[in-house]
């Protein structure tokens, strides 16, 4: 099911009310969260629940197994168990495709026919954030910072939490399962800060990521026709596009989960007015990131050790990262890209500068901030058109046309529906960049606000073609 689709709008309502005036007991309350969040997730392809259901009963069981074991190799054991079920599951359903593929082109480069074929296997929505979610439940329990839930329901419902269970944010078990233990009451301001959070969301991927997707899909697709203003415009739009898309969804999901007394970590700060790409990666996906930083980067040495191993960490966290994203090369590519962008400040041990806020004594940017925050976007959208092809070939004959002159004038025509959004969006961004989200208006103008928004989303979803969530692919 869609945020930005008519059913979401009449299941939120309906789930809202027999949440809050229907079953007012906690137990009662996180069935209706299960059976709510299985019905969410079954509207799009009610085969895959099993798959939620099978990883959510392996990890309940192997919790519960680590605190009666206190041998360390059984406990190791256990540990490998869930690693091996749970990225077998992902790397099955994601990857096999991609690995068969490989083999079979690397055998033909040297002259080997081979017969064997693909599956063209679907793959789940949302199953690379919920085994993220499980693994990390796992993992708490084994080092032992969080006590085993004997809750099953209360897990269950963890795992597959509607509002953020097929794009995130990725919660961790220490934050969100406790929630399910504690009596919730309706929370009024709480509650009009999570429909703030779902207006601003929908405005940024009905309004901007969906008006830039029109653009972004003619320019990639006829990219061997387009002038090379229209391809940077075409990256442009892409890096706005993708931001204000995952943004959106992050930003409709911790408002959904407000609306039931629910608090989630926050997935973007502002990432476009980052001044180095170390504080980029700071301010984007945060939840991501931070799963990787936590249970890849540090146990594997982290930043301690010799260049070279920090180094090695910080190639391997990207890649990873870039093929979590996919099963393509792209994605690959886009995750190297990114770890050459980081290693000059690590080399230099400047990884670390940027943790103010940007401009933060003053309205405005100093000179050295602009020219770093667009440094940092360039270098940012760069990678973008590697993350955005279909293929390598597309990526990099894409940058060599950018370097097309020809016809390099502007269609201006064709932007003028989505430049004056951008302009205004990044302005209103950078006047709400010490706030939690960019819709805290003055109550004066709160309400006409509010109404232009509404508006302009009722507007742009009846004249534009309503898109999926450029996450759920992942």
């Amino acid at each position: 099911m869609l945020f930005n689709s008519i059913e979401f709008l009449i299941f939120l309502p309906i789930v809202f009310l027999l949440y809050w005036f229907v079953f007012k007991k906690l137990s009662i309350q996180n069935v209706l969260i299960l059976i709510a969040s299985y019905v969410f997730y079954g509207w799009w392809d009610w085969r895959f629940l099993s798959l939620i259901i099978l990883s959510t009963v392996v990890d309940y069981s192997l919790g519960l197994q680590l605190k009666n074991t206190t041998e360390k190799k059984q406990r190791k054991r256990l540990l490998i168990v869930s690693l091996v079920f749970n990225l077998g599951l992902l790397g099955f359903f994601k990857y096999y495709n991609f690995f068969i593929d490989n083999w079979i082109q690397a055998w033909e480069s040297i002259g080997v026919t081979m017969h064997a074929s693909s599956l063209n296997i679907i793959l789940p929505v949302g199953i690379s954030f919920y085994t993220f979610q499980t693994l990390s439940y796992t993992i708490d329990v084994y080092r032992e910072k969080l006590e085993p839930t004997k809750n099953f329901i209360a897990f269950a419902s963890f795992v597959a939490f509607f509002p953020q269970l097929v794009a995130g944010p990725i919660e961790r078990a220490t934050n969100l399962l406790p929630q399910f233990y504690k009596n919730r009451e309706f929370n009024y301001d709480f509650a009009v800060s999570g429909m703030k959070l779902i207006l601003w969301g929908l405005v940024k991927k009905v309004v901007i990521a969906d008006s830039c997707a029109v653009l972004v899909n003619r320019i990639f697709e006829n990219y061997q026709d387009e002038s090379g203003l229209a391809l940077c415009m075409g990256a442009i739009y892409f890096a706005f596009q993708i931001y204000c898309d995952f943004s959106g969804y992050s930003d409709i999901a911790i408002g959904t989960s407000r609306l039931f007394g629910f608090k989630l970590m926050r997935n973007f700060n502002y990432p476009y007015f980052s001044r180095d790409i170390a504080e980029f990666w700071r301010r984007w996906h945060i939840s991501l990131s931070t799963w990787f930083r936590d249970y890849l980067y540090i146990p594997l040495g982290g930043s301690r050790g010799s260049l070279k191993i920090k180094i090695r960490n910080v190639f391997i966290i990207f890649l990873v990262s870039g093929f979590w994203h996919g099963a393509n090369w792209t994605f690959i590519i886009w995750g190297g890209l990114n770890a050459l962008f980081f290693l000059p400040l690590l080399i230099g041990g400047k990884n670390r500068t940027n943790l103010d806020e940007v401009a933060e004594t003053s309205i405005l940017p100093s000179f050295k901030e602009i020219l770093q925050i667009l440094g940092t976007f360039t270098i940012t959208t760069f990678a973008w058109i590697f993350f955005r092809a279909t293929s390598l070939t597309q990526a990099v004959e894409y940058i060599q046309n950018i370097f097309n002159f020809n016809n390099f004038i502007p269609d201006i025509i064709r932007h003028k529906k989505v430049l004056p959004f951008l302009l205004l969006f990044v302005i209103m961004e950078w006047f709400s960049r010490r706030q939690e989200y960019a819709i805290v208006l003055d109550k004066k103008y709160r309400i006409v606000f509010y109404m232009l928004f509404a508006f302009m989303i009722l507007y742009y979803a009846s004249v534009d073609e309503k898109s999926s969530f450029i996450y759920f692919q992942f």
